[in-house]
């Protein structure tokens, strides 16, 4: 008995039907597909840490202006309390760390309370413990939004391997192995312009990850000059501390020293970013690649060459 499946076989591979149409080839639809919503845009993707910046921008100076307010008061009593000096430390480490007040008011503050003497060690460790307060904080609002932005665009990648030399940067082979001296050095390179947001500078080596012993360190000895400065100035002042009278005690060579120290540091962190570019690239940033060869036909082939007479046979 013949199987009932067996004429379906043969007729199925007889060569003198056609063979079946082939499938429809879509062609790529030009624009977002129908349903999917248009890419998450750069503010979406650092998340929290937008806002971050925009209070830890808009803070500090409306900060610095209830200080004031409060300073003369709050100068008795720390200088009538036997656990003044303490007090005055904690809180500048809470304030600042969490971005409510700068640094350099502070700083002018423990100045016109202690006098310089007292003033400038404890403002070096109240900054120092900002910083680390600061640090944590932005640390967990960025999480790894900001390494992951960083990390699809090859030439960020390279500047902040080259600045952080950490393992991440001996990963990617920028540098040959982690650097603790090297990190230090960068931090330190941050935050010693007298105009460094203290705040801001927070988040943003935080958001990269620069390791915590190094950042520490080097934001204490980088902010320490400018710091102590303020301190001096604080506790030259023999009225009652004002805005006004921290500005007038501030010698006018500052501000021209201070100039001057912000812009060497920016050319030198320019020259090493670019630095870290060309390594990636091989050429500079906005400069044109070089054009590759044009392959070689009939018409660019020098007369006499031993491709022409090869041609030629």
């Amino acid at each position: 008995m013949a199987r009932p499946y067996a004429a379906l076989r043969v007729s199925s591979t007889d060569p003198s039907r056609p063979p079946p149409d082939p499938a429809p080839v879509r062609a790529p639809v030009d624009g977002p597909i129908e349903g999917a919503g248009p890419p998450p845009g750069l503010l979406q993707r650092i998340g929290p840490t937008g806002l971050l910046a925009a209070v830890w921008l808009l803070l500090p100076p409306l900060g610095t202006i209830v200080l004031f307010l409060f300073a003369n008061d709050l100068a008795v009593y720390l200088r009538s309390s036997d656990f003044g000096l303490p007090l005055y430390v904690a809180g500048f480490a809470v304030f600042a760390g969490l971005g409510m007040l700068p640094t350099y008011a502070q700083s002018g503050l423990g100045g016109y309370i202690f006098g310089a003497a007292l003033g400038a060690p404890a403002a070096v460790v109240g900054f120092g413990g900002a910083a680390v307060i600061g640090y944590e904080i932005a640390r967990r609002t960025s999480s790894q939004r900001i390494i992951t932005l960083i990390d699809e665009k090859p030439r960020w990648r390279a500047v902040r391997d080259v600045f952080v030399a950490d393992e991440r940067a001996a990963m990617h082979g920028l540098v040959r192995r982690p650097s603790f001296w090297r990190t230090l050095a960068m931090v330190i390179l941050f935050r010693l312009p007298p105009n460094s947001p203290f705040a801001l500078m927070n988040l943003v080596m935080a958001s990269v990850q620069v390791p915590r012993a190094p950042y520490a360190l080097g934001t204490m000895i980088g902010m320490a000059p400018r710091s102590t400065l303020a301190v001096f100035i604080g506790a030259g002042i023999n009225q009652a501390l004002t805005r006004e009278a921290l500005d007038e005690a501030l010698p006018g060579w500052v501000w021209w020293v201070g100039i001057l120290i912000t812009l060497v540091i920016v050319v030198v962190i320019g020259l090493i970013a670019n630095w870290a570019i060309r390594r990636v690239t091989g050429h500079a940033p906005g400069a044109t690649p070089p054009t590759p060869p044009a392959p070689a036909t009939q018409s660019n082939i020098p007369t006499g060459s031993p491709a022409a007479r090869i041609d030629s046979h």
